[in-house]
Order: structure tokens, then C-alpha cells, then sequence
């Protein structure tokens, strides 16, 4: 398999190539945001919503989504990692000055250039915020390029929101209108207490000229698509990050496959309209 995006000197696409943490910002009990420099040469950079394979030497790799692009050409990347496993565990606990190995990028983006000149909706719950800070940084660094940006963001509790500086950053900065709700609500809690949906069902939005972006549990993405398909908007304009297994990365190995499509290869950002009947198979 030849790749002219990628280096071509003693390189496969199941080589992990070093990279090594250079900073390392813990979001919540769980979760950290890890910025990667190549040790030698660089990845070719990826889009908002493509995934890499991630490599803790000695334990394995995981595919984790990109959540940030600091540096195209220097290829400094930032991967935001939550331990619910050993490999993650130790991607997760992986300090400055760490090697780790890379593979990728992988997969299908959030298609931001087709977007340009439409409003933004973007949808995260949980850790499905990480998939999504890309995108939303490069709408927040080109607004005249897009129209309104609305970021709806859901955590159980006030603790467990990613990027809060952030998210506070975009809000008072005005680049975009940004939504917070919790499951579980505590004493001096200034935001909304509810699933997404609500500040969803409240927005008004032109059906006609919006593309919405959604990353989260399943079940979280299936209700906000129906409702935004009750809102008017087109199945096509409505893209969702879907996770499966993913083991290879280029399509060899079946982990991931979800009904005809192989996620690694045709996602795993697919429109809703490819998405909707193979979300509703609960076996897939």
C-alpha cells in the first residue's frame, strides 16, 4: 500500500512513527489532553474529525481522535485521552518527555470546507467534545468565513466538562454562542440541568444554509439528528462521529465494521443520512 501523504523511507502504514508529549493538561478525574511533537519526521497533518493509532510501548494502541492541530507543519498534534483501559491508561499517564508511537492520520474529517459560508451547530457529550475541538478552533480562528457558531456541550457533572477554559474563551469572546448542560447539578451551578437536547429543541436555525457536527453516546446522537430532522434540516447536513473497534486503521483487520461500512476507512464521520438505519440495528 503506497500513500504519497505519507513518508516513504522504510515507512508501512503499520509502522508507528516516535512522538514525544511535550505537555500534558488533565481536564478532569479521567481525561487529559496530551500535545505530541515528532521526535523526527512528521505525519502528514490531519483533518478535524480523522483519528490516529495511538502506541504505549509495551502495552498496545487504541485509536483516539484528533482534538487538536497546534502546528500543521511542525506536526505538533494534541489527543485528548480518557483511561478506561491499560492502553489507554498509560497513554493517559504518559508525562512530558515520553515516546510515544503514532499512526495515521486515519479515516474520514467533519468536511469543514463545505461548510464555508453555512451556520455551525455542534454537538458534544461527554469525552465527544475531544472529537470536536478541531473543528470548532477553526471556526473560532476563521469567522468570517462561516456564519453563526453554536457549541452545545454535555457532561454529568460541572467536573467533567472538557476544555473549560475554553469553552469560557469562545463564550466571552463571542465567536460562538456556547450551551453547558449537566446531568447532575450542584449548588452554585450557573448553567442548564438536562440531556443536550434541550438548548437543542429551544434553538431556532435556518434548515436551508446549517451544517451540524455530533460526537457522543449513540443514543445522545440519534435524538439530536431526529430533532434536527424536525427542525428541517437535511439528513446529508447532519454529520455524526461513530466508534467502533478499531485495530488496523486501513481497513485489513474487520474490527470496526458497522453493517457495509469498514469505520476506518468510510468514517468515522459519516452524514446522517448514511448513519440513521444502521444506528438503528441495536446487534451493529
Amino acid at each position: 500500500m503506497s500513500d504519497c501523504r505519507f513518508p516513504t523511507t522504510g515507512w508501512t502504514p503499520m509502522t508507528p512513527v516516535p512522538y514525544r508529549v511535550t505537555a500534558r493538561t488533565v481536564e478532569n478525574r479521567d481525561t487529559a489532553t496530551l500535545t505530541l511533537a515528532p521526535v523526527r519526521d512528521a505525519l502528514p497533518s490531519p483533518q478535524p474529525g480523522e483519528f490516529m493509532m495511538m502506541y504505549a510501548f509495551g502495552m498496545g494502541e487504541v485509536a483516539i481522535s484528533v482534538s487538536g492541530i497546534d502546528d500543521p507543519d511542525g506536526g505538533l498534534l494534541a489527543h485528548t485521552v480518557r483511561s478506561v483501559g491499560g492502553v489507554s491508561r498509560a497513554l493517559h499517564d504518559a508525562r512530558p518527555g515520553a515516546v510515544l508511537g503514532m499512526r495515521g492520520p486515519f479515516g474520514t474529517g467533519w468536511a469543514l470546507d463545505a461548510a464555508a459560508g453555512r451556520d455551525l451547530v455542534v454537538v458534544g457529550g461527554g469525552v465527544g467534545l475531544a472529537p470536536l475541538r478541531s473543528l470548532i478552533l477553526a471556526a473560532v480562528a476563521d469567522p468570517g468565513r462561516f456564519g453563526r457558531l453554536t457549541v452545545i456541550a454535555g457532561a454529568r457533572t460541572r467536573g467533567d466538562f472538557l476544555f473549560r477554559d475554553e469553552l469560557s474563551a469562545w463564550q466571552n469572546s463571542g465567536g460562538a454562542d456556547v450551551h453547558l448542560t449537566v446531568d447532575v447539578p450542584v449548588q452554585g451551578w450557573p448553567g442548564e440541568v438536562g440531556f443536550v437536547t434541550e438548548p437543542l429543541r429551544r434553538l431556532a436555525l435556518a434548515p436551508d444554509r446549517t451544517t451540524a457536527f455530533l460526537c457522543g453516546p449513540e443514543p445522545m446522537m440519534r435524538s439530536c439528528a431526529e430533532l434536527l430532522l424536525r427542525k428541517g434540516m437535511a439528513s446529508s447536513d447532519i454529520r455524526v462521529s461513530l466508534e467502533r473497534n478499531m485495530q488496523c486503521g486501513i481497513g485489513w483487520c474487520g474490527h470496526c465494521q458497522l453493517g457495509p461500512l469498514l469505520l476506518c476507512l468510510d468514517g468515522p464521520v459519516v452524514g446522517y443520512d448514511v448513519a440513521s438505519e444502521l444506528l438503528r440495528v441495536k446487534e451493529l
